[in-house]
């Protein structure tokens, strides 16, 4: 019996030591899988689900597991039924604590094109459509709570509307949109202290607000968090050259002022009452300090602040862990800190003074702090390698490849092997990892040529079209050919990811390919049948010079490689050359005969955890930045 405890003891530390091996983001994704195994807190589909499946859904673009998606999944198909509609969703409630979830709606659409979420975010988008709005054309926080404007508002509701823009082709949005930050931040910021009040009174009516500005009383941690989040994720969505992008920006930077001003020296973290420090009563708090390290690390990372950024967010991300995460006996992480519901006016009421904020009881893994907590760490967890591609950009062919389809608004949009698709046919995952290493991802619409080459560090050619995958397929020409080869010459790193023979056009591409010694056989190996992924697995060798940590890869129906000077075979297998790379001047090129990145294959819903695809796609995006590095050696 003793041998049987002591073996037990032996693997329970062993699987608390991989488990801390994991990153913190995986580890608490573990918790809410484990502590909401079956469901999310909360009787509907509501912010506090929306916050943690926004984690999750960070947690499983970095990680690519695809256990993370199915949880979303799972939790999402608890409520919206399959005619789209959301069970317990009231629209007449205007309550845009509603909206937030529907992020996650989007993003299942966009993975799985399963209309039925599509259905539901429409139901959502409805909703702001007829939100009730203070004179000035802000969003009623919700219904009950007339002429009333809330920082967390801005979250719930507008990344959602600006990704509904973004994807169904409604970028008129972006005015009522951006407008809805501008006048909070107008109405809402304190001169004192830069920093915001939780909320706004249009009439200046209630209660609890000032009977001059209408503003509560108090500088309050986590609205602060909701927006300056908001705000940042609204960003990523804004056209580059919309009017008001500019406005966002300096809302966003004056903000940053403000939050780190008030960040405590000694902690590195903030305060329940941000103005307040240690005064009586005061705590320090654990979703605003997630929110916070989000929100900066992330702007900084996108470009929208400026790098100094970094060392508060690392700090504050310091105190996090060292203040409120906590691994019990068992070996589940869990997050302290996260003060309850919080919010003014209703019944009983809530008066929004001082002795109301620090007097809300904080919560061990409340929904707040666990979504937030896996959104920061995310963020920091990507610092790791965001220095390798020193701001270069990575550019994706869409010329060579350029098929089309109508989406589901009837819109014809390019697609197959897309930066921006999240389904099987897309590289957004493979996108994702050059963002990671610190490259700026873009597409290249027009024929390459000496100029628009010049811009760019990587160049990717994914699977150049024949005329039964595009009627008016383009073809790699001589004047292209010089282009390419000269500016592989002068340092540029060439990607060529192609495909089998009959699903890819070979005689042109090997004409480019012949100036680096390679060429594409017109064949087509490791076939699969249905689920047997075994006959698509090749094994790496511990050696291999550009896969240093896949050992175990997925690649089916390829074109093998025949190659000659200077070209170098990098991955054979059963005496098939698989991947070949070849110095050219100052440039590089790489080759393999199969789109081989796209997200059917690295995004982990498919493949058996065994095949490491994901790792080989970092192992050859950390590759591809030593390449640019040596040119300048």
């Amino acid at each position: 019996m003793k041998k049987i405890f002591l073996l037990f003891a032996i693997l329970l530390q062993g699987l608390l030591l991989r488990a801390q091996e994991q990153p913190w983001s995986q580890r608490m994704a573990a918790t809410v899988m484990h502590i909401w195994k079956d469901s999310l807190p909360g009787g509907n589909l509501s912010y506090d689900q929306g916050i943690v499946l926004q984690g999750m859904q960070s947690v499983w673009q970095q990680s690519a597991n695809g256990e993370y998606f199915s949880y979303i999944q799972r939790a999402a198909d608890r409520y919206v039924n399959t005619d789209g509609t959301i069970r317990t969703y009231k629209a007449d409630d205007f309550t845009l604590d509603n909206i937030l979830a529907g992020r996650s709606l989007i993003m299942l659409y966009r993975v799985l094109n399963n209309p039925k979420y599509y259905k539901a975010a429409i139901l959502l988008r409805k909703q702001i459509d007829k939100q009730p709005r203070v004179p000035e054309g802000g969003f009623w926080h919700k219904k009950r709570y007339p002429n009333q404007m809330w920082l967390d508002g801005l979250y719930m509701a507008e990344p959602f509307y600006a990704e509904y823009a973004t994807e169904f082709h409604q970028e008129n949005d972006f005015d009522d949109i951006t407008s809805q930050f501008i006048l909070m931040e107008k109405n809402a910021r304190d001169p004192k202290t830069g920093l915001l009040y939780h909320a706004w009174d249009q009439s200046k009516k209630e209660r609890w607000a000032n009977p001059q500005t209408g503003l509560s009383a108090c500088l309050w941690a986590r609205a602060d968090g909701w927006y300056i989040m908001g705000l940042v994720d609204v960003l990523d969505q804004l056209p580059l050259n919309h009017p008001k992008r500019a406005q966002l920006l300096a809302i966003l930077n004056r903000l940053a002022v403000a939050i780190t001003t008030y960040q405590d020296k000694q902690t590195g973290l903030w305060y329940q009452v941000l103005d307040k420090g240690a005064q009586k009563g005061n705590y320090l708090e654990a979703s605003a300090s997630c929110m916070f390290v989000y929100a900066l690390a992330k702007s900084v990372r996108e470009g929208y602040l400026p790098s100094k950024y970094l060392q508060p967010a690392q700090k504050a991300y310091d105190g996090i862990i060292k203040q409120f995460i906590e691994t019990d006996a068992a070996g589940q992480v869990n997050i302290k800190g996260t003060c309850g519901a919080v919010g003014v006016g209703g019944q009983p009421y809530r008066d929004g003074s001082y002795e109301y904020y620090t007097g809300v009881k904080t919560i061990t893994n409340e929904t707040k702090g666990v979504g937030a907590f896996m959104l920061a760490s995310v963020e920091i967890e990507k610092l790791k390698t965001l220095t390798a591609g020193k701001g270069k950009i990575a550019l994706l062919d869409s010329y060579f490849n350029d098929e089309h389809r109508q989406d589901i608004t009837g819109k014809t949009m390019p697609f197959h092997y897309k930066w921006e698709e999240w389904d099987n046919n897309g590289i957004s995952f493979f996108g994702q990892v050059f963002n990671n290493y610190g490259f700026r991802t873009e597409t290249l619409t027009e024929e390459p040529t000496a100029a628009n080459l010049k811009k760019a560090a990587v160049y990717i050619i994914v699977d150049p079209d024949i005329p039964k995958e595009n009627p008016q397929a383009k073809y790699i020409l001589e004047p292209h050919i010089k282009a390419i080869s000269d500016w592989v010459k002068n340092g540029g790193v060439l990607l060529v990811l192609n495909n089998d023979t009959g699903n890819a056009e070979f005689t042109h591409l090997n004409q480019l390919m012949a100036q680096f010694g390679i060429s594409f056989n017109k064949n087509s190996i490791n076939h699969v049948a249905g689920r047997e992924f075994e006959q698509g697995a090749i094994n790496i060798p511990a050696d291999n010079k550009i896969f240093k940590t896949a050992k175990k890869v997925y690649i089916k129906e390829l074109s093998t490689l025949n190659i000659s000077a200077p070209a170098v075979a990098q991955l054979i297998n059963k005496n098939d050359v698989i991947v070949a790379a070849a110095k050219y001047g100052k440039g590089t090129v790489f080759a393999v005969g199969d789109p081989w990145f796209y997200n059917e294959y690295v995004d982990g819903r498919k493949l058996p955890p065994q095949f490491e695809n994901i790792n080989a796609a970092n192992d050859l995006v950390r590759w591809v930045a030593g390449q640019i590095l040596s040119k300048h050696k």
